[in-house]
């Protein structure tokens, strides 16, 4: 007589005590398959796994009393267990409440199909998979961990969102910020390090003034206290035979995507659009520039993203289209499309263009001057990343200038508080701190 069947979903991103409990319960009731959550499931609800996928089978595949290991591909047990029809599915009792709450009740409506039963098995007390992941956050990462992370966030997320940050404590609070929407746990997904933000922060102008070797010291300043991948803003690339240098510096430091635009000359910032002289590239000499990147670059996993600056410019859309194709034929990983509009239609039209070329690559937005659009709106249209360019440094901007007049004004600091945060909170951000 064959045993029973009993389903038991996982992560096993970290695998601790409490999970070799619930297993070991299983195992008692009879054969465990594991339903193994796809790193895309994971991402649907909270951050992307350490490990992907392919490692995570090979762990979980290896653990006692596992005879099966099955790809789970969403949040939602039911469409496997409508296939297997397991006699038992055994999970902590942890999902009674929260986000999983309703995945349990469906599991519970799908089971009494064919009379199955749900066994909990109550939570291990001082085992935390947060405080787990707190403390491999605390270890650090590896540069090639990092540069990989980009791609794999692409691959499982609808749309990654990264957040500009041009010193270590900007990279603290995009490594840290959450928020809850629409009842799930939400963060950043990585770094943006602007060129203008970095020349901004030390009173120069966003016209590459700030040499390349100054700014990947400010990189490494921010990948000694982060882990999150990072997308460097390349301006125009510089000189096609400098370009090759660049990708290998980002790459060894672990940066995951270098962005440059179709400029050439002095640069000066596309929100600027035609109210100064700027000159595109020629579709030929762009195209080289992103072939010499490419094979310049070391590993599979960095990325080369060329951005259009023809709507900036007032090119047209035809224009932006032609160039997308010959950039994504010379080699480009993703397309950043740039419009200075008050309103997304033109982005939207690009997008829906950029589907029916022969090639496809994710298309990367920066919605500064088009902010009232959600990133819902964006993954409905296709966009994969969406990158809040400038937003770290333009918050502290105003705020620094209140305070400096409040205490000239009034010649104390009391009244320039409200300005402030305590002390304490502004250095908790520092786990060595807390």
């Amino acid at each position: 007589m064959s045993r029973p069947s009993v389903y038991v979903g996982m992560s096993a991103d970290l695998i601790h005590p409490g999970h070799i409990n619930i297993l070991e319960q299983a195992a008692n009731l009879g054969d465990v398959i594991i339903g193994l959550l796809t790193d895309a499931a994971i991402a649907s609800y909270k951050r992307l796994p350490h490990m992907t996928y392919e490692q995570r089978y090979r762990v979980v595949q290896s653990l006692k009393g596992v005879v099966a290991v099955e790809p789970q591909e969403t949040l939602d047990y039911v469409p496997n267990l409508e296939r297997l029809r397991p006699d038992y599915v055994v999970h902590g009792d942890d999902w009674r409440t929260g986000v999983q709450r309703e995945t349990r009740q469906r599991v519970i409506d799908a089971l009494d199909q064919w009379g199955g039963k749900l066994v909990e098995v109550p939570y291990t007390e001082g085992i935390s998979s947060t405080q787990l992941n707190e403390s491999v956050k605390q270890v650090g990462t590896t540069p090639s961990v990092r540069l990989s992370r980009l791609q794999r966030l692409i691959e499982n997320k609808p749309i990654v969102r990264m957040m500009e940050a041009h010193n270590g404590l900007t990279g603290l609070i995009v490594e840290t910020a959450t928020a809850e929407r629409h009842g799930r746990r939400v963060e950043f997904d990585g770094m943006w390090s602007s060129s203008l933000t970095d020349s901004t922060s030390r009173g120069k102008p966003d016209i590459e003034a700030v040499d390349i070797s100054s700014r990947l010291q400010n990189i490494n300043d921010i990948f000694e206290v982060t882990t999150k991948p990072l997308i460097f803003d390349g301006d125009t690339g510089g000189k096609p035979e400098h370009f090759s240098f660049t990708v290998r510096s980002l790459e060894r430091l672990g940066v995951s995507a270098v962005i440059i635009e179709d400029k050439e000359g002095l640069k000066r910032n596309s929100l600027f659009g035609t109210d100064v002289v700027q000159t595109q590239s020629s579709i030929e000499d762009f195209s080289t520039r992103i072939a010499i990147g490419k094979q310049a670059q070391v590993t599979d996993d960095f990325m080369i993203i060329a951005r259009i600056e023809s709507l900036i410019l007032d090119k047209g859309m035809e224009d932006a289209v032609a160039r997308a194709e010959a950039y994504i034929d010379a080699g480009a990983d993703a397309i950043m499309i740039h419009s200075r509009r008050k309103e997304p239609e033109e982005i939207f039209e690009f997008c829906a263009r950029a589907e029916k070329l022969p090639k496809h690559v994710p298309i990367v937005v920066v919605p500064t001057s088009y902010n009232q659009v959600s990133e819902e709106e964006l993954a409905d249209r296709g966009v994969k990343v969406v990158i809040y360019a400038n937003h770290m440094l333009r918050a502290a901007y105003p705020q620094m200038v209140k305070v400096a007049e409040s205490v000239l004004h009034h010649g104390r600091t009391l009244e320039a508080d409200q300005f402030l945060a305590p002390i304490a909170d502004a250095l908790a951000i520092i786990p060595e701190n807390r």
